[in-house]
C-alpha cells in the first residue's frame, strides 16, 4: 500500500481511471453483443439500427482510447459485411 501523499494520489487516480476504462470497455461489448444477436434474429429494421449504435459506440471507444482506430475500423468493416449479407437473405 501507498504511504507517500502522491502516491496515494495517484492510486486514487488509478481506481478512478480504471473504473472509466472497465466502463467504457463494457459499453463497447455490450453493443457487439447485441449487433451479434440482431443478426441471428433476422428483423432487418432492427438490425439497422442497432448496427448505426454499434458503430458509434466503437467510434466514441476510439476516442476515449478503449480502441485502436484500425482495430474499430476493421470491427466495423466485418460487422458491416455481415449486416450487408444478412439484409441480402431476408
Amino acid at each position: 500500500m501507498a504511504n507517500h501523499v502522491s502516491a496515494l494520489k495517484r492510486a486514487r487516480q488509478t481506481e478512478t481511471r480504471t473504473a472509466t476504462n472497465r466502463a467504457n470497455k463494457s459499453r463497447m461489448r455490450v453493443a457487439l453483443r447485441s449487433l451479434r444477436t440482431a443478426l441471428t434474429s433476422g428483423d432487418k429494421a432492427a438490425l439497422e439500427k442497432t448496427f448505426r449504435e454499434t458503430v458509434s459506440a466503437l467510434d466514441k471507444s476510439v476516442q476515449k482510447g478503449v480502441l485502436h482506430k484500425n482495430t474499430a475500423s476493421r470491427y466495423k468493416s466485418r460487422l458491416s459485411a455481415r449486416v450487408k449479407a444478412a439484409t441480402a437473405a431476408v
